[in-house]
């Protein structure tokens, strides 16, 4: 072996295992701090709960709302099921309709100027407005309450989709163009992998928009969902109940965001490798 060889032979080897250490020290940094701030948050709650002696029906204490909602875990669990379905079906629709729509506003100046005014006019409708006129038309099952979790949430995709793709160089453009490439090629290569970042961004923020639509869908017309429990809980003055089911809706929009986050960590890699090398 030549000098020095296996000093260079153990720098090779260490320098990938530093990068892992850092990468899982970051990982372990990025779950302990959140949790930790929730944690010291529930603690407090707890502690001004019982320091004040604040009635349990104008704040009920975190020990008071995990009781409740051990109590009834079959029946909250049934409804978060509910509204996660609804939530799901509701997402889904806005992503297919979304993109395609994107892509026709990317593709044409006058498709551009006929929809955008469209597109601004359905968001300036207050969504609850809309809801008893969707169970007239859809009756009083789960439709209404996907048509709503879907015109809550389409919209930031559709405007995230149109800004990344757009924000393709012309140059790169016309660059492939001046090869042959047709306009097709030139979405697939260029416009469409510029746009993924942006497309990810609206989808997660377009996501919590569906637990918020669904939600709110529950409050006009529903049987079964977390929305629908919290309306019955204010009828039983059930306070701990209503705020478990505000608990429950939070979990459940950070736990959808997040399997967003994931979903684009693997089809992304590469920009996750930039923001790392940013940090």
């Amino acid at each position: 072996m030549p000098p020095g060889g296996s000093a260079s032979l153990s720098s090779a080897t260490a320098a990938p295992a530093a990068g892992n250490r850092k990468r899982w020290s970051r990982l372990a940094a990025d779950i302990a701090q959140p949790v930790g701030a929730l944690v010291g948050f529930v603690v407090l709650w707890e502690l001004v709960c019982r320091g004040f002696g604040i009635p349990a029906y104008l704040a009920p204490a975190p020990s008071a709302i995990w009781t409740d909602t051990a109590k009834l875990a079959g029946p909250v669990a049934m409804h978060t099921l509910a509204t996660t379905q609804t939530v799901l079906l509701g997402f889904a629709a806005s992503v297919v309709i979304s993109l395609p729509l994107a892509v026709l506003i990317t593709s044409s100046r006058f498709i551009a100027n006929a929809i955008y005014p469209l597109l601004v006019l359905t968001q300036s409708i207050p969504k609850v407005a809309l809801a008893p006129i969707l169970v007239m038309w859809l009756g009083y099952g789960i439709l209404p309450k996907v048509m709503v979790a879907f015109l809550i949430s389409f919209f930031p995709i559709v405007i995230a989709a149109v800004v990344g793709m757009r924000s393709a160089e012309k140059e790169m453009i016309y660059l492939v163009q001046s090869m042959g490439a047709n306009e097709l090629t030139t979405f697939l290569k260029i416009r469409l992998p510029r746009a993924l970042p942006s497309i990810f961004g609206g989808l997660k923020v377009g996501m919590g928009q569906a637990v918020v639509g669904a939600t709110v869908g529950e409050f006009i017309a529903a049987e079964h969902g977390l929305g629908y429990l919290q309306l019955i809980s204010q009828v039983r003055l059930d306070t701990a109940l209503l705020f478990a089911a505000v608990v429950v809706l939070s979990l459940l929009g950070v736990l959808l965001f997040n399997i967003v986050a994931w979903v684009e960590r693997l089809a992304l890699p590469w920009n996750r490798l930039r923001t790392e090398m940013i940090e």
